[in-house]
């Protein structure tokens, strides 16, 4: 049996149950994300007496320990195997979520909030391997693409559900209408099949008791992982600043239409992203994708009314939108199966460090150079990382 086959367990339908399941899955995690990210600051300050700055740090140290513990991911995923791994991880997520209905004292809540952030790393690191096994060896791309998807809807859905539910009812009925939906998702966990790797199956005591740096990163995957760093360097100006540059342009009327139009155009052109992925090869799509996230900053960066903002996000979602789930996807593809644990694991950790590093760089850019600068840098950053892409990357990813 080859090694394509054994990892897919002979599926050769991309909308297969389980593949279904898996997005399901992931975007119910994401949508909780988004939601609680949303909301826990208005919580923290109404609810809690904490300050701006306290709300602040219930972000942080998530990210803090989300960051921290996804280096070893790929080791865990190794020692312990997906699928206990998976099963145990999506499990402590949710007993955890419940913890939230009785934080009631701000330093309860930040404990809280960082030891959620270690099982969050680790559930959507071995996420990663185990949906990548439910999509056909030949629709890699186009699969991985959709299943990015669903990351990304629960980027617009995680918002207007909270803001949605808090417009009717307290705090406590969104933590509980939240929780339900990860004990749904815990559910779909336990229904999904994992099967192991054979090296995971089959390693000796020896192997098991050498600790080494290769049991923590994936060599291979760090040019693209530094490629995906710098991209989301320059996205977190966007993620994270958006709407209070729509509001000192007295546009934050547009700032939800820009969202919706993101998810929107990311949507469109997905179906056609993955295909030509697959049969024309990574770079025939990611070049077109760089050069429409490049403009979709310049446009922001000299945004004058609500249809220019639009209008990037148009750009923005087709390009950004499209970047990454091809990283990813090159990331996996680089190693083999035994090692794709391990891979996730470099690759989100750049990713995250590039996310969290970035939404402060911008802020000290935004407060001494103004928006508009700021926005042009990112473009000039992203051109960088294209140049990067071409002489580190490109040259490794054979055409189709």
């Amino acid at each position: 049996m080859s090694s394509a086959d054994d990892s897919n367990h002979g599926i050769d339908v991309l909308w297969n149950r389980f593949f279904i399941l898996c997005m399901v899955n992931n975007l119910f995690l994401f949508t909780y994300y988004f939601a609680l990210l949303t909301v826990l600051p208005i919580y923290i300050m109404k609810s809690l007496g904490g300050s701006i700055s306290e709300a602040g740090l219930a972000l942080t140290l998530f990210l803090m320990s989300s960051i921290a513990i996804r280096p070893f991911s790929g080791l865990l995923i190794e020692k312990i195997g997906k699928k206990r791994l998976f099963r145990g991880s999506a499990l402590f997520f949710v007993l955890i979520a419940f913890t939230y209905l009785i934080a009631d004292q701000l330093w309860i809540l930040l404990v809280v909030r960082f030891i959620h952030g270690v099982w969050f790393s680790i559930l959507t690191t071995v996420t990663v391997p185990i949906v990548h096994a439910f999509i056909p060896h030949r629709r890699k791309g186009e699969g991985m693409g959709y299943f990015v998807m669903s990351t990304n809807l629960g980027v617009v859905f995680g918002p207007f559900i909270a803001l949605t539910i808090l417009q009717y009812f307290d705090f406590m009925t969104l933590f509980k209408v939240l929780i339900l939906m990860m004990v749904i998702g815990l559910i779909f966990c336990l229904i999904l099949p994992v099967y192991e790797d054979r090296l995971e199956k089959n390693l000796t005591p020896d192997k098991k008791s050498t600790l080494s740096i290769h049991d923590i990163v994936e060599f291979k995957v760090i040019p693209i992982g530094l490629v995906a760093l710098l991209t989301a360097f320059a996205y977190s100006s966007v993620m994270s600043f958006i709407s209070t540059y729509a509001e000192s342009k007295h546009l934050m009327s547009a700032v939800g239409l820009f969202f919706i139009i993101f998810a929107m155009s990311m949507l469109l052109v997905r179906p056609w992203v993955g295909k030509f992925f697959d049969r024309k090869g990574a770079n025939f799509v990611i070049y077109p994708c760089f050069i429409f996230f490049i403009i979709g900053l310049v446009i922001v960066a000299l945004v004058s009314s609500q249809w220019t903002l639009w209008l990037a996000a148009v750009f923005i979602g087709v390009g950004y939108g499209s970047l990454f789930p091809c990283f990813q996807t090159v990331a996996i593809q680089s190693v083999s199966d035994e090692r794709m644990g391990h891979s996730v694991a470099t690759f989100f950790t750049l990713f995250d460090v590039g996310m969290a590093v970035g939404s402060i760089v911008m802020g000290v850019l935004i407060a001494h150079c103004g928006y508009s600068l700021t926005y042009l840098f990112c473009a000039f950053v992203m051109l960088i990382t294209m140049l990067f892409y071409t002489t580190k990357v490109a040259p490794q990813l054979t055409p189709r």
